[in-house]
């Protein structure tokens, strides 16, 4: 079973995004994500965000 990690995209750069997640902040990939704005969701798994994910999910 894997767990996702889901959380809103503060900021980025070329290979890396701050998410905020649950009030945690944490940094982690965004190489598989190739358009990325702050405000996004995504979900991460294992430092990497996975997939780009709207706010009900």
């Amino acid at each position: 079973m894997c767990v996702g990690l889901p959380g809103k995209v503060i900021s980025f750069d070329k290979d890396m995004a701050i998410i905020d997640a649950s009030g945690a902040r944490r940094e982690v990939s965004r190489e598989l994500i190739d358009e990325l704005e702050p405000g996004d969701y995504v979900m991460v798994h294992a430092g990497v965000a996975i997939a780009k994910i709207t706010e009900d999910e």
